[in-house]
């Protein structure tokens, strides 16, 4: 028996890796979630069965005792399940959980890495997590935790010079706020990307100060990424601009900063 885990990508369908596609044209049966592209279901075959078990915050899902029980009672049956996930199933995906839970039933498994969006929907904003001069690391934080709280090491990122990438974290804006603006960072550059990487993208760019104000005009919500720091100004600094900036001798990095 086995479980295949696929990385269904960041949302656009053509993001999927090649040897997901591969997979999926295989498939007997595919668990997927709400945030894998429909369009994806398409390569499987004709009798494969499809099952949809949610995973998308403040919507109706199975729970994740639910889905490993499917997996189990999938792979006995079809003595093969294919497990579909957004993004990468090993970055807050709990694909490592389900791993386990089938190596407990005797089922090996497969992992096909995922396009993450935590990476992928800034990068198709305008958005370099890392940029010389204004950036050299950056954290991906769930917004939330096990026990649906934000997670701590915010306040630890937020602290430092680094570019912080926060999902599934919308519902927690304000206490995202809150925490910069304790640190006396209300003039950080802060960006949200509303369903990044697909063609009804939104984004919306401001300061800490004024972007709670900013997502509420614009009606911003999930599924959303938050990114925060230099970087995150980036896209509002039009080519025309920063042409102007290179003839004057003058760098993106001190721009921004």
């Amino acid at each position: 028996m086995k479980l295949t885990l696929i990385g269904a990508g960041p949302g656009d369908p053509d993001l999927i890796t090649l040897k997901g596609i591969k997979a999926l044209q295989k498939a007997k049966v595919v668990l997927y979630d709400s945030l894998a592209h429909p369009s994806l279901l398409d390569y499987c075959p004709e009798d494969c069965v499809k099952i949809l078990v949610g995973k998308r915050f403040g919507k109706t899902s199975c729970a994740q005792d639910e889905i490993n029980a499917l997996i189990v009672d999938n792979a006995l049956i079809y003595g093969e399940v294919v497990r579909l996930k957004g993004g990468d199933s090993f970055i807050f995906g709990r694909g490592y959980e389900e791993i386990l839970y089938a190596a407990q039933h005797n089922i090996e498994s497969e992992v096909i890495p995922g396009i993450s969006s935590s990476y992928a929907a800034p990068a198709l904003a305008g958005i370099p997590l890392t940029s010389r001069g204004l950036s050299e690391s950056f954290w991906v934080i769930t917004g939330t935790t096990k026990n649906h709280a934000l997670s701590d090491d915010l306040l630890l990122a937020a602290q430092s010079t680094a570019t912080v990438v926060v999902l599934m974290g919308l519902h927690k804006l304000q206490e995202i706020v809150d925490i910069y603006a304790a640190l006396d960072k209300l003039d950080e550059s802060i960006s949200i990307i509303q369903n990044g990487t697909l063609e009804n993208q939104k984004v919306v760019t401001g300061k800490i100060s004024n972007i709670a104000t900013l997502a509420q005009v614009s009606e911003i919500a999930s599924p959303a990424i938050i990114v925060i720091g230099k970087v995150a100004a980036l896209p509002d600094l039009s080519y025309k601009h920063i042409g102007q900036m290179i003839q004057q001798g003058r760098s993106v990095a001190t721009e921004v900063n």
